[in-house]
């Protein structure tokens, strides 16, 4: 990627994303792939003042742990990992793969002890962020194996992310400053709604979020970003959804995915792939059945699915639900290991209706 983008960048991170100040403590995370942004951001946190630090993963650390790790290391949680929660002021998390599927072959279950040994520190990672003691973002850099899954060269996939990040704006902070307002307005209209009704071929799911707060994502926790989320009332969820998209997790697709609702719980889940791994991150802890995130996608500079999560989340012209852990700064009281996003398209005949009124059809909303 060309330098004038990744100091654009870096730039648009460490000044909008994160806001950091002189005296920050940040943890980069990332992998070797992903180095030309890390020093990039890396050099701008320190022209602020503030005290990066990184951790850089190398090839096949992930696949070695949980193809060699005993239940006893799937289960520890390190002291440092925990002192480093507490003590850090900015997370910022860069993507980038040698091989997308390097856990295709992993026990599910495996993943899931995991996913329960850490649920205290990642509800504790919540908790700080909704208080607003931590900031964090996510963000994506181009490797050859994320714009192969994508269906796409790497050039064409570094130009997907250009785009998707309005990087090729001469002010990308400006543009997202623009994002944030037309985004907040919408927020705020479906803040008023107490239940909503999403209507679309094999679809037909009721969800309240009476009480709950919408929030904007505007780019400051994922970059890119483009969404509306809320953690909806616990035992609301009545009905059933089919998922468009498949659902991804750490690499592995589950294909088809359709979940039945009954007071708020999942109480039957199948896929024509995966089905295994769906059932298993399940049952991964009573709050895996719950719907934690409620959200529309509304990035329009980001139509087509790539298997990210983090830029398909954002498709203009869908929902999501996340199964798992809730945001607390929505309301949401939904505490568990997992937090899985899927993804539904509502662009060709879906329907959505705020107490009992159409507010959206074809992936666009209704407000005059």
């Amino acid at each position: 990627m060309e330098n004038r983008y990744l100091e654009k960048w870096a730039k648009v991170l460490v000044h909008y994303s994160l806001r950091l100040q002189k005296g920050d403590l940040l943890r980069i995370g990332g992998t070797t792939l992903t180095a030309p942004l890390i020093l990039a951001v890396y050099r701008e946190a320190l022209e602020v003042g503030a005290h990066p630090y990184t951790r850089v993963a190398i090839e096949g650390i992930e696949e070695t742990y949980y193809r060699y790790a005993s239940e006893e290391q799937l289960r520890f949680v390190s002291e440092v990992e925990k002192f480093e929660m507490e003590k850090v002021d900015a997370y910022l998390t860069i993507l980038g793969y040698w091989n997308t599927r390097s856990l295709s072959n992993i026990d599910p279950a495996r993943l899931a002890i995991r996913q329960e040994a850490t649920r205290d520190l990642s509800q504790r990672f919540l908790e700080r962020s909704a208080k607003g003691e931590l900031r964090w973002c996510v963000t994506q850099f181009p490797t050859n194996a994320d714009a192969q899954e994508a269906d796409m060269s790497l050039r064409d996939y570094e130009e997907f992310i250009i785009r998707a990040c309005l990087l090729e704006h001469d002010d990308p902070i400006t543009a997202w400053e623009q994002v944030k307002a037309r985004q907040d307005r919408i927020a705020r209209f479906l803040e008023k709604i107490r239940t909503f009704r999403i209507v679309a071929p094999d679809v037909d799911l009721t969800i309240s979020t009476e009480g709950r707060r919408w929030i904007n994502a505007f780019g400051d926790k994922n970059f890119p970003d483009g969404e509306v989320f809320t953690g909806p009332v616990e035992d609301s969820a009545n009905g059933h959804v089919r998922f468009t998209f498949p659902a991804i997790f750490h690499g592995r697709e589950v294909i088809d995915v359709r979940l039945w609702f009954e007071s708020g719980r999942v109480v039957k889940a199948e896929a024509s792939k995966g089905e295994e791994l769906l059932h298993s991150m399940l049952d991964t802890d009573p709050g895996a059945r719950y719907v934690g995130e409620f959200a529309f996608g509304l990035n329009d500079g980001i139509q087509r699915f790539t298997k990210n999560i983090l830029f398909d989340e954002k498709i203009g012209g869908t929902f999501h639900l996340a199964l798992g852990s809730g945001y607390p700064e929505t309301g949401s009281r939904n505490i568990s290991g997992l937090h899985w996003d899927m993804i539904c398209d509502l662009r060709r005949g879906g329907e959505v209706y705020g107490d009992g009124e159409l507010i959206y059809r074809d992936g666009r909303f209704l407000i005059a």
